[in-house]
C-alpha cells in the first residue's frame, strides 16, 4: 500500500498536541469521540470541536467537552477553533464532499467506510489528497490488524500449498430497528443520490476489502471484473443477502457470501484456501486460524487504531498510513459493481421467516449459513450454486 503524498502544508505546532474534529457524533461516531477524549487524557490529542446537526446533549461522550458546530463548514469559517484532523462518521453521500472541504482546509482525515459512493467520486477523492498533498485514512479498521501482515507471511512460507482462492463468510443479524436508523438505511438512491447502503458495501465491506487485501487487491486496477448476485427479505431498496465474485487482474479469484438475515449473528470469517490447507481470518476480534493437515494453530494479534496510525504517519513524511485512501480501490471496483447492478431480487416469501417483534423483528432465509459459506468457497454466486430463493 501506499500513503498519500509528504505533506507540505500546516503542521501541528511544536509541543502542542495535534487538534481533532470529530463530525457526527452519534451512533459510531461516539466511539470516535470517545477514542479522542482517551488520547486527550494521554496528552497524545485533543478533541477540537465536534460537529453534528444534533447538539451533544447531557449524557454524550462530546457534551461540554470541546466547542459544538452544527456543520463542517461553520467550523471550518469560524475564526480561533483551528483543528489539524478530521474524523468523519456521516452519511455515506456526504463522504467526498466533507473530506474534499477538509482536505482544501489543509486538514487530514480519518474517512469512515465506505469510502464514497461511487467509483467516480473515489477518484475525484483521490485526486484531491494528491492535489492537497493532505493525508486520507478510510476507516477499514482490518488494515491496521497485525494479524494480515502474519497471514500473508504464512502464506509466503508455504503454509497451506499454493493459493488456490480467497472469500468471506459473513452471517449477520440486522433487524427492523437497523432498518430504521437512518432515512439512507437500507437505500440504493436517496433525493437523486446514490447511497448505495447494503450488506456487501456497508456492514460487511470490512469482510470483502480485507479479503481483497490479503489477496494483494488494494487499487482499481487490481481487480479484472465482479459479478454480483443481489436479493433481499427485508422491505428496502438495497440488499441484504448476496453474492459476489471477483477476479483480480492477476487472476485470482475471490468469492463472498453475505447475509444479515441469518438465524444468528456469526463471526466474520475471512477465508485463504491452499492446495495443503487454509486460513481462516475473525476480523472482528483478530484471531487467525492455520489449518495445514492434521494441525490446527490459532493465535489472536493486536490492531493499530487508525487515528493513531494517522497521527503517527502526520509526523514522519516517509510512514505508509494502513489504509490509505487508494488502497481502497479494489474496494471501490466491488461497490461499484452493486450500485450498478439491477435492484436486488425479493427472496420468495416462502424461502425466508420472519422472528420477533417490533424493532426487533428480523427476517430469516432458510439455510442461508451453508450457501454463504459455498459461495466463499467456491467462489461462485448463489445462482450458479442453486440456492433455492435463486429460483
Amino acid at each position: 500500500m501506499t500513503t498519500t503524498a509528504p505533506s507540505t502544508s500546516r503542521a501541528t505546532p511544536a509541543g502542542r498536541p495535534p487538534r481533532i474534529a470529530v463530525v457526527g457524533v452519534h451512533g459510531h461516531g461516539a466511539s470516535h469521540v470517545r477514542r479522542v477524549l482517551e488520547l486527550q487524557r494521554a496528552g497524545e490529542a485533543a478533541l477540537g470541536a465536534v460537529v453534528d446537526p444534533r447538539e451533544p446533549g447531557p449524557g454524550h461522550d462530546a457534551h461540554d467537552t470541546a466547542p459544538w458546530f452544527p456543520t463542517l463548514g461553520d467550523l471550518l469559517s469560524t475564526p480561533g477553533h483551528e483543528v489539524d484532523v478530521v474524523v468523519l462518521s456521516t452519511p455515506i453521500p456526504t463522504h467526498l464532499p466533507l473530506a474534499r472541504a477538509a482536505m482544501e482546509a489543509d486538514l487530514d482525515v480519518l474517512l469512515e467506510k465506505p469510502t464514497t459512493a461511487s467509483l467516480a467520486e473515489h477518484a475525484e477523492l483521490v485526486a484531491v489528497a494528491e492535489r492537497t498533498g493532505r493525508r486520507c485514512q478510510v476507516g477499514f479498521q482490518t488494515f491496521g490488524s497485525q494479524a494480515v501482515p502474519a497471514a500473508a507471511a504464512m502464506v509466503a512460507a508455504g503454509e497451506i500449498g499454493e493459493v488456490v482462492g480467497l472469500g468471506a463468510v459473513g452471517t449477520w443479524v440486522r433487524d427492523a430497528a437497523y432498518w430504521a436508523r437512518a432515512p439512507w438505511a437500507g437505500r440504493r438512491h436517496l433525493d437523486g443520490r446514490d447511497v448505495v447502503d447494503g450488506v456487501v458495501t456497508n456492514p460487511l465491506a470490512h469482510a470483502v476489502a480485507t479479503t481483497l487485501l490479503l489477496g494483494g487487491a488494494t487499487r482499481t486496477e487490481d481487480v479484472a471484473w465482479v459479478d454480483t448476485d443481489l436479493y433481499r427479505a427485508h422491505p428496502v431498496e438495497a440488499d441484504d443477502t448476496s453474492s459476489v465474485r471477483v477476479v483480480g487482474a492477476d487472476g485470482r479469484r475471490y468469492g463472498f457470501g453475505l447475509t444479515l438475515c441469518a438465524p444468528r449473528r456469526s463471526p466474520a470469517r475471512v477465508l485463504v484456501l491452499g492446495t495443503r490447507g487454509e486460513l481462516e481470518y475473525f476480523y472482528e476480534d483478530d484471531r487467525l486460524r492455520l489449518r495445514s493437515g492434521r494441525v490446527t494453530v490459532e493465535k489472536t494479534y493486536g490492531r493499530t487504531s487508525l487515528l493513531d496510525d494517522l497521527l503517527a504517519a502526520r509526523t514522519d513524511p516517509r510512514r505508509e498510513l494502513a489504509c490509505d485512501v487508494r488502497a481502497t480501490g479494489a474496494f471501490m471496483r466491488v461497490l461499484e459493481a452493486v450500485r450498478t447492478a439491477p435492484d436486488p431480487t425479493p427472496v420468495p416469501e416462502d424461502r425466508f421467516e420472519w422472528r420477533g417483534d417490533g424493532d426487533g423483528r428480523h427476517a430469516v432465509v432458510h439455510d442461508v449459513e451453508r450457501w454463504c459459506e459455498q459461495a466463499a468457497r467456491t467462489q461462485q454466486t448463489f445462482a450458479e450454486l442453486g440456492a433455492p430463493w435463486t429460483a
